[in-house]
């Protein structure tokens, strides 16, 4: 029997999967949630951000962490660039997270979010790329040719008050194949703290590539919208916010 909390056992014989991509294969759906810091809690001081990811049995998958500077964070606050390491069991790194600086705004389409995946480190696999929209935000997910394969589109409203928010994963049919919501985590926690809960689903026969960028696409809607400065509540409506 599996016990909730261990780690994932690694499925073996994956042909042409990345290393470190093999947990994907199996997993339709991921479960993220950030760890509380304590020190930025009570001052607000910003500190790297990190994250586990699990399985819908609980089990963990991966864990992420944030490589910023201490002035990169608390100067740039929520708009800042990173760079995110995500590890497997075994302390490899299997994905790295690059977002340049942007501007989300949408008085500045030339200068959009971005998220680049690379599986293993220094191997694109796929970016996602915020496409320009007034209301509702949307992005584009592409391939490591620079073809687009799926889009996300977001809801007017971001609060995440009292309830889930979530992104659909659809087809460029239109067919909606998957989300990423952002879980209600309770008053006290959305108040005082960033430290957030998400989930992401998606098909099980979606190239583990795909599902790998899909990952990179909640942590950067997780900054957009999600990421408070100095624990001050951002959620706002459409990309006001």
């Amino acid at each position: 029997m599996k016990i909730k909390g261990e780690w994932m056992s690694i499925p073996v014989g994956i042909p042409n999967c990345p290393r470190g991509l093999e947990y994907l294969t199996s997993i339709d759906q991921l479960l993220v949630k950030q760890k509380v810091e304590l020190l930025e809690a009570f001052t607000g001081f910003e500190t790297n951000n990190k994250f586990s990811i699990k399985n819908a049995l609980g089990q963990k998958v991966y864990y992420a962490v944030e490589d910023t500077d201490c002035c990169t964070r608390n100067m740039c606050g929520p708009a800042r660039p990173f760079d995110m390491k995500i590890f497997d069991n075994f302390r490899n790194e299997v994905m790295h997270l690059n977002r340049p600086l942007a501007c989300s705004s949408c008085c500045f389409p030339c200068c959009l979010q971005s998220m680049e995946v690379s599986a293993p480190p220094g191997s694109v696999i796929g970016t996602v790329e915020q496409e320009w929209t007034i209301c509702s935000p949307a992005f584009r997910i592409k391939n490591h040719l620079g073809d687009t394969v799926l889009r996300i589109e977001g809801p007017f409203c971001t609060f995440s008050m009292c309830g889930d928010v979530e992104f659909q994963i659809v087809t460029l049919t239109g067919e909606n194949i998957g989300k990423i919501s952002k879980q209600w985590s309770g008053f006290a926690r959305e108040i005082f703290t960033d430290a957030d809960f998400f989930g992401i689903t998606f098909p099980l026969d979606l190239d583990v590539r795909m599902k790998a960028t899909l990952l990179g696409a909640l942590f950067l809607i997780d900054a957009m919208f999600f990421e408070k400065s100095g624990n001050r509540e951002s959620d706002g409506v459409g990309m006001l916010s």
